[in-house]
């Protein structure tokens, strides 16, 4: 669960992965929130469009039709793997879905089958249309397949979620197909093992400022701190020493949340225990989520290991 990027993150997420990314007009105010909520956010719902060509498609997701009004999506992600955002806020692209479905994602275990469509998708999910005609003939050239994995993973690492919180359209909603030609097993493995490893873009997304000033820490400085390894390193299933070294500076700080601990496993205990040092600096509300940013990282100051 998380808060939903503004247009300026958004935006940055997505260069921060590597994506070329072409703004379609007045894409920041164009959104469906009056139809309803936008957020909490879950998850991250990959398309087809059923249409050819990029300008035709990019018109169509921004507008949508006499059936469905647009934005029927937040990005259209063309042949050539330019992403072209169309949308920032609810978006009519997920319908209705499984709520069993949906508590999968938010609990980042294995999908259960999408037998039911009671659960308003539109208000938990982000959505990418690729342009494909969906007949399972026409091809997915690599640049639009990376594009595909890097869109993913951007707001994978900025909400800290792992590769399960990916989904297809038709793991989603019954009856649908999309998206097809390549299976969504593949692509959450590709988007696991670019999680693992630094964006590929230069730009990184700043951590909010504090609200107020931090005191001062009186923790001896060592001669070598662990740098910061991306927010989406903080997941559920994660076993690093690093993990242990930094709940150990957290205890030391004061800001140990920890019954038995701190350990390699990354846990509620730790996420509860970032969460007391980010307050700790200063930070409040949705930027004081107990997954950690670099400016706060750099603070703690862990040994290397």
């Amino acid at each position: 669960m998380a808060t939903p990027l503004s247009a300026d993150k958004l935006l940055k997420a997505l260069r921060y992965e590597g994506l070329t990314v072409v703004e379609h007009r007045s894409w920041r105010t164009n959104n469906r929130n009056h139809k309803g909520p936008w957020g909490p956010t879950h998850g991250v719902m990959i398309h087809h469009t059923v249409s050819a060509g990029t300008a035709a498609s990019v018109e169509l997701c921004y507008n949508g039709h006499s059936a469905l009004p647009g934005p029927l999506c937040h990005g259209v992600i063309a042949k050539d793997g330019t992403v072209h955002l169309v949308g920032n806020g609810r978006a009519n692209h997920a319908g209705l879905g499984d709520d069993d479905v949906l508590r999968a994602v938010v609990a980042e275990r294995a999908l259960p089958p999408d037998n039911a469509a009671t659960t308003d998708g539109n208000r938990y999910f982000y959505g990418f249309e690729a342009v494909n005609l969906g007949d399972g003939k026409d091809p997915w050239p690599a640049e639009q397949l990376l594009a595909i994995e890097r869109a993913a993973a951007a707001l994978c690492r900025a909400h800290g979620w792992s590769e399960r919180s990916v989904i297809g359209h038709l793991e989603w909603q019954p009856g649908k197909v999309d998206p097809r030609g390549f299976t969504m097993s593949s692509m959450r493995t590709r988007i696991s093992k670019r999680l693992d490893r630094a964006p590929d873009g230069s730009a990184e997304p700043e951590e909010p400022k504090p609200t107020s000033p931090a005191k001062p820490s009186t923790a001896q400085p060592k001669p070598r701190y662990e740098p910061f390894p991306g927010a989406s390193f903080f997941r559920a299933g994660r076993s690093s020493p690093i993990v242990t070294a930094m709940g150990k500076r957290l205890v030391a700080e004061g800001c140990g949340r920890y019954t038995v601990g701190p350990g390699p496993a990354w846990s509620a205990a730790d996420r509860n225990s970032y969460a007391a040092w980010q307050r700790k600096l200063g930070y409040s509300g949705a930027a004081a989520d107990g997954i950690p940013g670099k400016t706060s990282w750099d603070r703690l100051k862990v040994p290397n290991v």
